[in-house]
């Protein structure tokens, strides 16, 4: 289960900042979440809560925001987003894309006393 290693790495970073900052108890966690990252928020969210039992972060909400997905058409150029059941060119229909966002995962910010 890849949701553990991702919810320890939410808290690892979520801690360091807490601390770094001088903060106390986490409260929420913001995370940014592209439509290819295939994480599953509700495991991430499970896994988060057992983790973090006994650290500043014990109780903390995680948000989840998602990114959209946007390519680059191979073929003429063309750049914007694009539906994940309908991946091809808005402009020629190419199918020839370069994935430009949509597979990112990360923490954008974190809400803490």
């Amino acid at each position: 289960m890849h949701e553990m290693s991702i919810a320890q790495g939410i808290l690892s970073v979520s801690l360091s900042a807490a601390a770094h900052a001088g903060a106390g108890a986490i409260r929420v966690i913001h995370l940014k979440n592209g439509a290819y990252s295939e994480v599953v928020p509700a495991l991430v969210q499970e896994c988060f809560a057992l983790l973090a039992k006994g650290t500043a972060a014990e109780g903390a909400q995680l948000t989840f925001s998602p990114l959209p997905l946007t390519v680059r058409c191979r073929r003429c150029g063309w750049s914007g987003g694009v539906s994940k059941q309908h991946i091809a060119c808005g402009a020629c229909g190419s199918e020839d894309l370069e994935l430009l966002t949509g597979r990112e995962f990360y923490v954008d910010s974190i809400e803490a006393e």
